[in-house]
């Protein structure tokens, strides 16, 4: 029976360690091979069959690290698939610069995004110049800006200072009205009767003008109707007076007209219209049929 736990080995009396190999075999020479599952990054087709591969296909594809392919020191990658149908190889690499993903060989894209081809051909000194005179200009942007930004920070800060004093008022108002009541009136009301005598007075004050107006007018008129008056009576008088030495000047003065009594008519005051409701008597049709009624008793 073997033991369980092996605290030493069986080395022959024959063993040689010098006679040993090297079992490590030699470093691999080129770029870095290894195994990956992964899913096709976009939908694609084969150039050899036609295939149409969609977006999330899981293949496993051999991933290479090519050691002097680098953007701005980022390591581009290369992935090796095989198509489904025909088995032929297909190949597409990581793109940092577009951040994204670019066919290399064995199929098309089907589906080409829009991108800027000029910012793309652009080198890595023109994106450094671009960069640093988009910075510049925002730099004098937010110079000339400045003084716009204190003109409103001013005015927020007075339209903040009016809403506070605002809030005291109404905040002294109700505390007023509070203390009103705890002593017994009511300060409401007695806001709204001072609005309204201020109403009141107002109103006095536009109809006593109103009136002097008017006054003053109706005094105008009497002062330019008395003078054509007076001319009137005095051109009347100087008209019905006698030449003397005429027929009507010789002759006596008609005797005066007699005083005329008006006598009130009798019936001016049937035919003097009224309002007065009139009741109408009405019509006894039992007594027209023969019908005799017992006389009430109430």
């Amino acid at each position: 029976m073997s033991e369980r736990k092996v605290l030493q080995k069986y080395y022959p009396p024959d063993f040689d360690p010098a006679a040993l190999g090297r079992r490590r075999g030699p470093k691999q020479s080129g770029p870095k091979v290894q195994t990956v599952r992964l899913m096709a990054p976009f939908a694609m087709r084969c150039t050899s069959c036609g295939e149409y591969i969609y977006k999330g296909r899981k293949f496993n594809s051999r991933k290479e690290t090519p050691p002097d392919e680098k953007y701005l020191g980022i390591q581009i990658f290369r992935f090796y698939i095989r198509c489904t149908r025909c088995s032929a190889e297909i190949i597409f690499r990581t793109d940092p610069k577009i951040h994204d993903y670019t066919m290399v060989k064995g199929a098309v894209r089907n589906h080409e995004p829009w991108r800027n081809r000029e910012a793309e051909e652009e080198s890595t000194d023109e994106r450094l110049d671009r960069l640093a005179r988009e910075e510049a200009e925002e730099a004098g942007e937010e110079e000339k800006n400045a003084m716009a930004e204190l003109e409103a920070k001013n005015e927020d800060a007075k339209r903040e200072m009016a809403a506070a004093d605002a809030l005291d008022e109404i905040r002294q108002r109700n505390a007023r009205i509070h203390r009103s009541e705890k002593e017994g009136m009511d300060f409401a009301d007695t806001i709204v009767r001072a609005e309204d005598e201020e109403r009141e007075r107002l109103e006095a004050e536009d109809e006593a003008a109103a009136k002097a107006a008017f006054a003053a007018r109706r005094a105008q008129v009497e002062i330019d109707e008395v003078p054509g008056h007076l001319e009137a009576t005095n051109g009347a008088s100087s008209s019905s007076a006698p030449i003397p030495g005429s027929d009507e000047a010789l002759m006596p003065p008609p005797p005066a007209p007699a005083a005329v009594v008006k006598t009130p008519v009798e019936g001016a005051a049937a035919t003097a219209p009224t309002f007065k409701r009139v009741v109408k008597k009405k019509k006894d049709h039992s007594a027209m049929l023969g019908i005799k009624k017992k006389p009430s008793l109430v």
